[in-house]
């Protein structure tokens, strides 16, 4: 069976299921290629309006496959006597993961679609990065959550470094970076790194149910919010508010906000297009 599921649901929500269950969903096999691939479609895809991600099994993604990474290292030790093979060696795999981290936790955050992460266990390393990347996550109460990387002497990648800090606070950061302490659901959710905790025999049908909501809503909107709220890490406030006003007045000229204010007045729900 594939590494990587995808399905599009009748709702507007494409549910994507990492699909490595013997190895807790760890990022080897094609499992990192056919995300990719699925984030690039659900990005093209003007029927998919709401992305759900989740794991198979016990874990939503243990992170890096420690198999792939021994064998890294067995290239290296036969490297050692090369200098020359050890550069090109080091510049392939760093042009590697800058292209692969760009393909998923920058699309996941920067797609103009929500993209929520339905963690149903554990979420380290890597794994906890791409939850990360998501608009949103929701927890089972029987997820988990740690860096993890300092356990194989790593220092962090698919964006953790760049998320965590935003969400629980720096220093904060900087002690689950050092410590790689686990968080249960509960904690997790005090330090903001989930917004809600399911029961986890509930968490995919309440987690969908969550996104099929959201793939009702004015999609051309929130990706203007998402672009808005991305902005707004590196603007200042006059630059921020000069982008929201360009946006705002481009929201109101669509036809979602037309319909938004027709169905206000008429007393109904409304329909919207993405338009």
């Amino acid at each position: 069976m594939s590494d990587c599921l995808i399905e599009k649901r009748q709702d507007g929500v494409a549910l994507i299921t990492l699909n490595r269950p013997e190895s807790l969903n760890s990022l080897g096999g094609d499992l990192v290629p056919l995300l990719e691939e699925h984030l690039i479609d659900c990005e093209r895809d003007p029927a998919v309006r709401c992305v759900a991600l989740t794991g198979a099994g016990r874990a939503f993604c243990a992170g890096g496959d420690i198999g792939g990474m021994q064998k890294r290292n067995d290239r290296q030790s036969e490297d050692a006597n090369s200098p020359t093979n050890t550069i090109v060696h080091l510049e392939r795999l760093t042009r590697e993961l800058k292209r692969s981290q760009r393909a998923t936790s920058l699309r996941l955050h920067t797609m103009g679609k929500p993209t929520v992460a339905l963690v149903n266990g554990h979420a380290v390393g890597a794994g906890l990065s791409i939850a990360l990347a998501c608009d949103i996550r929701i927890g089972s109460d029987r997820a988990k959550f740690g860096t993890a990387f300092r356990n194989v002497g790593l220092s962090g990648d698919y964006g953790s470094s760049y998320f965590l800090p935003r969400i629980v606070g720096p220093t904060k950061a900087r002690e689950l970076f050092f410590s790689a302490e686990i968080l249960d659901a509960s904690r997790a959710l005090e330090l903001g790194i989930v917004s809600r905790v399911v029961a986890g025999d509930d968490l995919l049908a309440e987690g969908l149910a969550f996104c099929a909501k959201l793939a009702t809503g004015p999609t051309a909107a929130y990706a203007r919010m998402k672009d808005n709220l991305a902005f707004a890490e590196t603007a200042t406030l006059a630059e921020l508010l000069d982008h929201e006003a360009t946006h705002q007045r481009l929201a109101g000229m669509s036809r979602d906000s037309r319909e938004a204010v027709a169905s206000f007045l008429e007393k109904r729900e409304a329909r919207f297009t993405g338009e």
